[in-house]
């Protein structure tokens, strides 16, 4: 009795609250703070190792003949590419690799990175570029988002934007390609005067005559929605024009109105917002004794008023605007 007394209560009792959250992770596993990303105890340990290179065992060559030392196990198990090349020098005591065709900074950052998921910023300001190839070549899709990201919203700018477009276009990066895209495009005289412009017409012509393809294309995007916006702005004018006349016709307006209209002096402010311009008109078509070529064109904009009123009116025998039925 007294375990049913006790289930019953549990069923009763409000659940628990869920547990508090994780600290917020980047994309690279680094905890955020106000000032940017910092290192723990594990990935100082990680990044000691890397610089100490205590019992390395392998070494990677770079252009201008550095040498950088580190663990096979560690960029095997990092990096998929990597794995491979080791695994081909697996009979040799000491195993060698090549990374040439970037500078020798970007390929220590590349493989600290490898270490400890960490990178310095000044690293990262200066070799974003390479990094992205890098970690596009070595399949490193962790430090290829890190890179993405770093040159979509730091160092992006109109000297440097070809490179980048023609890098992330090489590199699978498409959300990086339409940041590019979009930047030319929006700046596409600062960015046409550049240097890097120039030699991309040198190098790709095809990529220049697909942004200026679509240059027209935006160009005439921007003609259509220009002409709709005007074309609305003219719906809603003629809309707001009809709703006055009809409110002039039906119940007056200030000093104009049906001939049994009373006017008062006090009267209250009036809520169309074309009614002040239509009253004017109502007055000059009403006084209007111009009889030369082609008519009044006060007059003749009142004419297509009624008209289009008369088209348009639901209930013709009720409506009290002239000429309606």
């Amino acid at each position: 009795m007294d375990c049913e007394n006790k289930k019953c209560l549990e069923k009763a009792l409000p659940p628990l609250p869920p547990p508090v959250p994780l600290p917020f992770l980047t994309n690279h596993g680094l905890k955020m703070c106000k000032k940017g990303c910092f290192r723990n105890s594990v990935n100082s340990s990680w990044d000691r190792l890397f610089d100490e290179a205590y019992g390395a065992d392998v070494s990677i060559l770079t252009d201008g003949g550095a040498v950088i030392y580190a663990h096979a196990a560690i960029l095997g198990n990092a990096c998929p590419v990597l794995k491979a090349m080791l695994n081909k020098l697996k009979s040799r005591r000491r195993r060698s690799i090549s990374i040439r065709g970037v500078p020798p900074g970007a390929v220590r950052a590349f493989i600290r990175f490898l270490y400890s998921s960490w990178y310095e910023e000044e690293e990262m300001n200066e070799f974003a570029l390479p990094l992205l190839v890098l970690s596009h070549a070595y399949s490193v899709g962790e430090l290829k988002r890190v890179c993405e990201c770093w040159l979509e919203t730091k160092l992006m700018n109109t000297e440097n934007v070809m490179d980048i477009f023609q890098v992330s276009m090489l590199c699978d990066a498409p959300r990086l390609s339409f940041f590019c895209h979009r930047f030319v495009v929006s700046s596409f005289k600062a960015v046409s005067a550049t240097d890097g412009w120039n030699d991309m017409k040198k190098s790709h012509p095809v990529l220049e005559k697909e942004i200026r393809a679509s240059l027209t294309e935006d160009d005439a995007k921007q003609k259509e929605r220009t002409r709709k916006e005007k074309e609305r702005k003219v719906y809603v004018e003629l809309y707001e024009a009809m709703e006055a006349l009809v409110h002039i016709c039906k119940d007056g307006c200030r000093t104009i109105g049906p001939h049994d209209k009373v006017f008062k002096d006090d009267h209250a402010p009036c809520e169309y917002t074309a009614c002040k311009g239509l009253e004017a008109l109502i007055r000059h078509f009403a006084g209007c004794k111009m009889r030369g070529p082609g008519g009044c064109i006060h007059c003749k904009r009142m004419w297509q008023l009624l008209e289009l009123h008369s088209w348009l009116c639901a209930d013709s025998d009720a409506c009290k605007v002239p000429l309606c039925r």
